[in-house]
């Protein structure tokens, strides 16, 4: 029994040694964590990656390296670009980049980190670059920008692979005119605003003028509608009141002589009117005395005037 907890014992310390001795770099067991991610080298080459956890290997003949398994940030230093319109822009960006296959990246760059990041700050360079100047200065500040993000990244990316890397994204980050060129891309920039407020006066003037014609012309029809109704509306009119006429006349002659006499004397005398007639003339029939006549016979009907 003593033998046996002995025994369990001096295991236990024996694991524990080769744990400790694994921290290090020592023994026979390796110790990978969750951000890492390492190759073992036979003779300085490289054989396989270990996963995260324990992984076994022959002491002195196999090595390890470890990598850093998480995204890491690469910034670029601001570099001027042409686009595609000939405008120079200067540009800062940066990318999201890991190591993707260990075994590659060691072989690809035996300086380690600084290499590659050298490497790919090269790679995404030249893509950015190529990628800008297939687009104009107005597509890369404001109208394809997302676009042209995507574009890089993608380009980037396939690039990368070859390397063992792994791209997650290339963002644009500032973009900047240089100051040699700002005054006369701010001149282009107003001659073109310029330009285009000419083209829109230009083209509401036109609108103008046509909305003006039409109005007016539709304003003459409806003028002319409402001249033509009144007409109807005035015929119409005076043929009612000659048919009222009519029939006042031919019920009662005498009242209407007398109606179309007064409205003549209206019409005819003034306050300062003077006529030479005789007094028995035909227009004066009414200013009689209005004494009744014999037998009580009403007077002779009067013609109404001529008109």
């Amino acid at each position: 029994m003593r033998r046996l907890l002995f025994f369990v014992v001096l295991l236990g310390i024996s694991f524990i040694a080769l744990v400790a001795a694994a921290n290090y770099g020592w023994g026979p067991l390796v110790i990978t964590r969750a951000d890492e991610q390492k190759i073992i080298l036979l003779l300085n080459q490289a054989r396989w990656v270990t996963e995260p956890g324990l992984s076994a290997r022959v002491p002195l003949l196999m090595t390890e390296e470890t990598y850093d398994r998480r995204w890491l940030h690469l910034n670029t230093e601001p570099e001027t670009m042409q686009t595609k319109d000939g405008e120079q822009l200067t540009v800062d960006n940066y990318a999201m980049w890991r190591i993707e296959d260990p075994i590659r990246f060691k072989r690809g760059f035996p300086g380690g980190m600084v290499d590659a990041e050298k490497r790919l700050d090269r790679v995404v360079r030249d893509d950015v670059r190529e990628v800008i100047g297939r687009h104009t200065l107005s597509e890369v500040l404001r109208a394809e920008r997302d676009n042209i993000m995507k574009q890089i990244t993608e380009k980037t990316r396939a690039n990368a692979a070859e390397l063992g890397l792994g791209i997650g994204d290339v963002r644009i980050s500032r973009t900047e005119l240089p100051e040699e060129t700002l005054d006369s891309v701010f001149a282009r920039m107003r001659t073109e605003r310029t330009r285009l407020a000419k083209k829109n006066r230009a083209e509401g003037d036109l609108e103008a003028r046509r909305i003006r014609a039409k109005a007016n012309a539709e304003a003459r029809v409806i003028v002319a509608e409402a001249h033509r109704d009144e007409q109807i509306a005035r015929g119409i009119g005076e043929a009612e009141a000659t048919r009222i006429y009519a029939e006042s006349y031919g019920a009662h002659p005498e009242f209407y002589g007398f109606m179309r006499s007064l409205e003549a004397y209206q019409k005819t005398i003034g306050s300062n009117t003077t006529l030479v007639l005789s007094p028995r003339a035909e227009f004066f029939q009414f200013f009689e005395s209005s004494a009744p006549r014999e037998n009580g016979a009403a007077p002779a009907p009067a013609k109404p005037p001529a008109k």
